[in-house]
């Protein structure tokens, strides 16, 4: 006998959700996640059980993976949104985690939208990242905040550059993570290459939690692996879903791949292993126990599969958000305790603990800035004081809204595990807040170096206000976005991680204020370093009337090892008291200072260690400008003996294109002094891993559609630093000296 179960009005666009013949029990690990929604309201939880309710997650790719189509679709199974909208915009609404008009029409995710949804009695708060790499930093600071993510995989590309990076980045804050193997639908999906890539080039202890029903044109459903139930996905939108047993001609494979779920998970799970050594058979609720446990250990990463924009699979993966993904207590969360030289304290996630928020993203809204906070203990109210720990500041909170992308909710308070929006707060990207009664800081984000630079100015000088404004809240929205004047020409450069980052902001700046720019000619970041060690031994003596300057300094220089996390060190391995330890830090501030400028392009020095190991000082005409002047011009005047060298950024390039167009892609790259790294091939494409200098990629893309008829694809992040060969770093100092005239 079929079974139909109604939603409550928060799943109004799922009218039903079962049918077929499969019983309301056999159904009970489905209907759980909607029981919540209908549930009257009872007495209040207590926090921890109100902390269990909720999943804080990130959905995270590589560029088309498919991120932003299965955000929506998460949105309108949980009721959140009652239409669903595609990614380009073609109907002119566009989805709606992309709210810029730049976003719907290039058909790309720009900046991180935040949304929180209902699914049974568990909020998700969501984060949708861009899957581009030059904005890696909206990526960054999500994974930063999150408990858990979501990597999205196309069926076909597989494991690509940017999914490298993504994982990368959710390694460096060991986020829990599951696997969606996304656009089964496609012609050449594969899942099981794509597991494979996983295990060898994410070398992931992973397996698969379901197995489709059917590829491609023929992708109807799936089979999940831990109830060992099949699914298919009905209705306009795929919002009916009918539980049946496992197809015959699929029963044989399902125990195969059960098998290997639960051989993969036994490896580094103690409980699920003596069952499995004893041969016992293991129900599906020991099975989502085992991989719960591995999954927020970090030793496992279930993967699962569907079509996001086949409306197929989406409600299963919200159920593994669920059941494997941490809630906020579940992770271990710190903090750095400032009036304690930075000891680090376990936030435990309590109500009655101080307040402890951080300010991980910031917008310019309709109202003023807009800061997005994650709570990590205590609980934030719409009225209250709070203080900024980085500034000492104290700060009224004007207006508390939860976020739907561009629309918010206001709300009174917060408590710990919420991600929340504030307005009117004056703060930068990481600014820690609390209650005033501790003084705790956050860990701080990665943000990567820029690596191209444009100078730009306003056509028009009427402009310039806006043009200013413009600048400083884009600097304070992106950490990564950088503005520097060029104390020569007296031109404003701005900096970022590609041209798209350079090419979206000058648009931006178009269209949000109005102002139209001239961009100069991309320009790469290079820096400088020395080769081999050099000695100093400098005296700065002024004297000219009045108290005079005295500061003596000697000692070397040396490069730094290659590997060194360090980009300078300042070392003072003085014995006794030649300079007095009150000028020792005036030293460093010269030294660090000299490294600002090298003297063969201008560009910053890397990579150097300056070791402080005698001088003199004089009882009156030394002062902390005179030592910091000496070290300074000691570093100017040892730095040509010192062998100095150029450094280019280098880019890590994926590149896809037919093989028939192999051969002239290769030769291509070798002209711009490219190294390949790997070769391969999918289908009837080749893939090609390359090292190329960032100086020699302007205009690739032009040059890659020409070359393959506009087939070819590629994608390039920063990979390194590397010396420049000889006869181009004579052609640098050649063209900086023309430059000069």
């Amino acid at each position: 006998m079929g079974r139909r179960i109604a939603a409550s009005r928060l799943f109004a666009p799922v009218r039903s959700l079962f049918s077929g013949n499969a019983s309301l029990e056999s159904n009970r690990h489905l209907v759980r996640h909607f029981a919540g929604l209908a549930r009257p309201k009872e007495d209040p939880c207590t926090w921890k059980e109100r902390m269990e309710k909720i999943r804080n997650i990130g959905i995270s790719a590589h560029i088309d993976s498919g991120k932003t189509t299965l955000t929506e679709r998460i949105l309108f199974y949980t009721g959140r949104i009652n239409e669903i909208h595609e990614v380009r915009g073609k109907d002119g609404v566009g989805a709606k985690m992309d709210s810029m008009d730049l976003e719907r029409e290039r058909g790309i995710t720009i900046q991180s939208a935040a949304t929180h949804c209902t699914w049974g009695d568990h909020q998700i708060n969501i984060i949708d990242t861009p899957g581009h790499v030059d904005f890696t930093i909206e990526v960054e600071r999500a994974l930063r905040v999150l408990d858990g993510a979501i990597l999205v995989l196309c069926g076909v590309g597989g494991v690509q550059s940017q999914s490298i990076t993504v994982d990368r980045q959710m390694r460096r804050y060991d986020v829990p993570r599951l696997a969606f193997v996304n656009k089964l639908d496609r012609t050449g999906a594969d899942p099981w290459k794509v597991i494979e890539q996983l295990r060898k080039k994410l070398r992931h202890n992973c397996a698969a939690v379901q197995i489709p029903i059917g590829l491609e044109d023929e992708f109807q459903g799936l089979v999940d692996l831990v109830h060992n139930k099949a699914f298919y996905f009905t209705g306009t939108h795929g919002e009916i879903i009918k539980e049946v047993e496992i197809p015959q001609d699929l029963v044989a494979f399902a125990a195969e791949k059960r098998h290997t779920l639960i051989e993969a998970i036994s490896e580094v799970d103690d409980v699920l292993a003596e069952k499995f050594i004893a041969d016992e058979p293991i129900t599906a609720n020991e099975l989502l126990a085992a991989i719960r446990r591995t999954v927020i250990s970090l030793k496992f990463f279930p993967v699962f599969m569907g079509s996001a924009y086949k409306n197929k699979a989406v409600q299963l993966l919200l159920n593994g958000v669920i059941d494997f993904l941490p809630c906020p207590i579940e992770v271990s969360n710190y903090a750095l305790d400032q009036k304690k030289k930075e000891e680090k304290v376990e936030l435990t996630g309590s109500p009655d603990g101080p307040l402890v928020g951080l300010a991980f993203k910031l917008e310019e809204g309709r109202f003023g800035q807009l800061t997005y906070l994650r709570i990590y203990e205590g609980v934030i109210r719409k009225g209250e004081m709070i203080v900024n720990a980085n500034t000492g500041k104290k700060v009224k909170v004007p207006r508390l809204v939860r976020m739907h992308a561009d629309d918010m909710e206001d709300i009174q308070e917060a408590g710990a595990g919420e991600i929340v929006a504030v307005f009117g707060i004056d703060c930068a990207s990481g600014d820690t807040f609390t209650d005033g009664s501790v003084k705790y800081t956050m860990t701080s984000m990665n943000v990567p170096e820029p690596v191209m630079s444009l100078a730009i100015t306003p056509a028009n000088r009427d402009s310039l206000p806006n043009f200013s404004k413009a600048l400083n809240r884009f600097q304070r929205e992106d950490p990564t976005f950088r503005i520097s004047l060029d104390q020569e020409s007296g031109q404003t450069i701005m900096s970022g991680m590609g041209e798209l980052h350079l090419d979206i902001y000058v648009e931006r700046m178009r269209r949000e204020y109005k102002v139209e720019t001239t961009v100069g000619k991309p320009q790469v970041n290079f820096r400088e370093t020395i080769t081999q060690r050099a000695d100093f031994d400098y005296l700065h003596k002024k004297q000219s009337g009045g108290q005079g300057q005295y500061g003596r300094v000697i000692g070397y220089i040396e490069p730094l090892p290659e590997d060194s996390e360090k980009k300078f060190e300042f070392e003072n391995m003085m014995i006794g008291q030649a300079i007095p330890s009150s000028y020792i830090p005036a030293i460093e501030k010269g030294f660090l200072e000299a490294i600002n400028s090298g003297s063969l392009i201008g560009f910053p020095v890397e990579r150097v260690r300056y070791v402080l190991v005698d001088g003199a000082a004089h009882s009156v005409d030394s002062s902390e400008l005179a030592f910091k002047l000496a070290a300074l011009y000691a570093f100017r005047q040892c730095y040509a003996a010192a062998n100095p060298t150029i450094l280019e950024p280098i880019m890590s390039v994926e590149l896809k294109a037919p093989v028939e167009f192999q051969g002239s892609v290769t030769g291509d790259l070798n002209k711009r002094k490219g190294i390949i790294v790997s070769s391969g091939q999918e289908g009837d494409d080749c893939v090609l891993m390359a090292h190329v200098p960032l100086n020699n990629m302007f205009g690739y893309s032009t040059a890659l559609r020409s070359m393959t008829q506009g087939k070819g694809e590629f994608s390039m992040e920063y990979y390194q630093h590397a010396q420049v060969p000889k006869e181009t770093q004579q052609k640098l100092i050649l063209e900086l000296k023309k430059t000069k005239g």
